[in-house]
């Protein structure tokens, strides 16, 4: 399938929905990970959506992707499964992934990435924000500034649904384990998520395309951050990333796509493609499930030709990983 990519602001057309349901194979059900350990299963995905903020100045329409119990008789050799709207939830405890997309964007043009993490035990959050999604009635490239208080309060009801007796995210959610994402402007939301005063939930981040948030400074409890950016970025120049990365006082590391643009390596069969996801995925393995193999993995993940990978992640976190509770 050809794809064609349009550059508008912050924002590459990523994918046609269509690729949603791509990229992984249905496993059967498994126990929950013990701590220090992430899954080593494929899950099959669940969607669901929430609108948050209806009939305020700042409507949130937020899709949620999230490992599900496969309950579906699958024939030998059939192809990948879509994932289920309102599927049961697998069995026990995921962390979030809070996901921001960039100017211009959805959620579900992500989808390539996010449901791949969600396959590989997360439940990954991602809100349209109400004045820089695509086709917003009111487009306000400044609101940016404010994306990081909308991606707080859908943490906050994340963790509500987490306590709320009948909801089928009920004592599925491991609510203490936070990661967030971006991409373009979604990285510089995300870059906000880290200022002074964030909570000790954010245990890692990870800045796509994007760079520090203008005016914020990284602060609060230490939380490992990765930054991944193609070199020839005409859109936010990698020299922005590397500056925001310089100004990160925590555990970091960053993966430079050779030749990469602005979000093309974020396309499955795109250069790029299989070193991101391969690194990406265990550096929420390693930060959000503290999976010390994961960590190890990094560098291998990251080796090749076509990416470079700077490893500062030197901070022992093994205190970090003990307190971390069992998900179960």
């Amino acid at each position: 399938m050809r794809v064609h990519f349009r550059v508008s602001g912050l924002f590459v057309l990523l994918l046609p929905i269509a690729l949603v349901a791509s990229g992984w194979v249905v496993a059967a059900p498994a126990p929950a990970a013990p701590p220090g350990f992430a899954p080593d299963r494929t899950y099959a995905v669940g969607v669901r959506t929430f609108d948050l903020g209806r009939g305020t100045a700042r409507p949130l329409r937020v899709t949620v992707w999230y490992p599900a119990r496969d309950d579906s008789p699958r024939s030998s050799g059939a192809g990948p499964a879509a994932p289920r709207r309102d599927a049961p939830v697998a069995a026990g405890r995921f962390p979030i992934v809070l996901f921001s997309h960039g100017l211009h964007s959805l959620p579900e043009l992500h989808a390539p990435l996010t449901t791949r993490w969600a396959a590989a035990g997360f439940v990954v959050a991602a809100p349209a924000y109400p004045h820089t999604k695509r086709a917003a009635r009111r487009f306000d490239r400044g609101d940016i500034r404010r994306q990081p208080g909308d991606a707080r309060r859908v943490i906050r009801y994340l963790t509500r649904l987490d306590r709320a007796s009948g909801d089928r995210f009920a004592g599925r959610l491991a609510v203490t384990r936070i990661g967030a994402v971006g991409h373009s402007a979604g990285g510089y939301t995300t870059a906000g998520l880290f200022a002074p005063g964030h909570s000790a939930r954010l245990r890692g981040g990870i800045v796509i395309g994007g760079a520090g948030m203008p005016g914020t400074a990284f602060g609060g409890p230490a939380a490992p951050l990765l930054f991944v950016h193609g070199d020839a970025d005409r859109v936010v120049p990698v020299s922005r990333g590397r500056d925001a990365f310089r100004r990160v006082p925590w555990p970091k590391a960053f993966l430079t796509v050779r030749g990469g643009g602005h979000g093309e390596y974020l396309v499955p069969g795109r250069r790029g493609f299989a070193q991101t996801l391969a690194v990406t995925t265990e550096f929420l393995r390693w930060t959000l499930y503290g999976d010390t193999q994961a960590r190890r993995h990094l560098p291998t993940s990251a080796s090749s030709e076509v990416t470079v990978f700077a490893d500062r992640l030197d901070r022992d976190l093994s205190t970090e990983t003990s307190r971390l509770r069992p998900l179960g």
